[in-house]
C-alpha cells in the first residue's frame, strides 16, 4: 500500500511539474535567402520555413527548423565566341536545424534568440549539367511573436545562415515571416 501510496504522489508532483512549462510552437510561413554565391554576388531565394518547438523550461526551448528555398538567376558565360548568350542556373537548398531557443513574453510581443545547427542540402542545373551538395550548417538569429489572438501569433525572424558548400563558406541571410500556432 505504501509503494502505490509513493508512486500516486511522485505522478502527481510530476505531472504538476510539467504544468507549469508552456507546450511549445509550431511555425509555419513565407522565407526569403539573399545566398551567397562565392563569386562575389547573392542570389535571391524565395521559399518556406517551418519550426517546431518543445519548451523545456518557461525561457528555454528546443527548436527543430526546416526550410526549402528555390530560385532562378541568369548569369554569363565565359566563352571565346563572339556572342554567348547567358545562361539561366535553377538552384534550391534545403535546410535542416535543431537547437535551443530562448524567449520570454512582453505583453502581446516574445523576443526571442536562437543557436540552430544541423545539414544543408543545394543542388543546382544550368544548361544541362547539375551538380549538388550537403553540408554543415548553423544559423544564428532571432525576432519576434506578436499574439494576435490566444494561441495565435504572427512571427517575423532573421538569421544569419552559414553554409560550407563546394569547399567554400556562404554566409547567407534569412528572414522569415508567417503564423505561430501555440500548444
Amino acid at each position: 500500500m505504501f509503494r502505490i501510496a509513493a508512486i500516486a504522489l511522485v505522478l502527481l508532483f510530476a505531472t504538476l511539474g510539467f504544468a507549469q512549462v508552456p507546450g511549445g510552437n509550431v511555425f509555419f510561413g513565407y522565407s526569403y535567402l539573399s545566398a551567397d554565391q562565392n563569386t562575389g554576388g547573392r542570389a535571391n531565394l524565395n521559399g518556406w520555413e517551418g519550426s517546431l518547438e518543445g519548451k523545456v523550461a518557461p525561457l528555454l526551448g528546443i527548436v527543430a527548423d526546416v526550410s526549402g528555398h528555390y530560385g532562378s538567376q541568369d548569369f554569363a558565360l565565359v566563352c571565346t565566341a563572339p556572342l554567348c548568350p547567358p545562361s539561366n542556373l535553377s538552384s534550391s537548398t534545403h535546410s535542416f536545424l535543431f537547437g535551443p531557443r530562448v524567449s520570454f513574453s512582453v505583453g502581446k510581443f516574445r523576443p526571442f534568440a536562437h543557436a540552430l545547427f544541423g545539414a544543408s542540402h543545394i543542388s543546382g542545373s544550368a544548361s544541362g549539367v547539375s551538380e549538388s551538395d550537403t553540408s554543415f550548417a548553423y544559423a544564428l538569429g532571432g525576432g519576434l511573436d506578436y499574439h494576435l489572438v490566444p494561441l495565435i501569433a504572427w512571427r517575423i525572424q532573421a538569421d544569419a545562415l552559414q553554409t560550407r558548400f563546394f569547399g567554400g563558406t556562404q554566409s547567407n541571410a534569412r528572414i522569415s515571416t508567417g503564423i505561430v500556432f501555440h500548444f
